[in-house]
């Protein structure tokens, strides 16, 4: 489901993996816009349509965490239930409980290979069909 039409928001601190995760996206065929912390992306949602997020977990300002319960809690329509993937250099493991309550949809762990981005994208937004 590749479609230039879909916009995928990315949310990270650090602009090289800004950079990455957009020319990924460019690559895979969809559309993407960043935002370097949480607070910039909720700005962002309440102004623009998005089909998806990719969310850092670890941002000053407004970490993912809290930017996903954000976005679980206070938004309302659609947009409370965008699929928001995860992003982490860590172990998963070390965050498991707190990535199931803030409300996750899927995780990434970094360094970020295309095929794992695709298959992350594509699975959640077959899901949304």
């Amino acid at each position: 489901m590749k479609n230039e039409n879909i916009l995928i928001l990315v949310v990270d601190d650090i602009i090289s993996n800004r950079l990455v995760l957009s020319e990924l996206i460019e690559v895979l065929g969809y559309q993407s816009y960043c935002c370097k912390n949480g607070e910039e992306a909720i700005e962002f949602l309440l102004k623009n349509e998005v089909s998806l997020i990719l969310m850092d977990i670890e941002m000053p300002v407004m970490n993912g965490i809290e930017t996903t319960i954000h976005i679980r809690k206070k938004l309302t329509g659609p947009k409370s239930k965008l699929p928001i993937i995860a992003l982490t250099a860590h172990n998963p493991a070390d965050f498991q409980s707190e990535f199931k309550t803030a409300g996750f949809d899927d995780l990434l762990t970094k360094p970020y290979l295309l095929q794992n981005v695709n298959n992350a994208i594509v699975k959640l937004l077959k899901d949304e069909e």
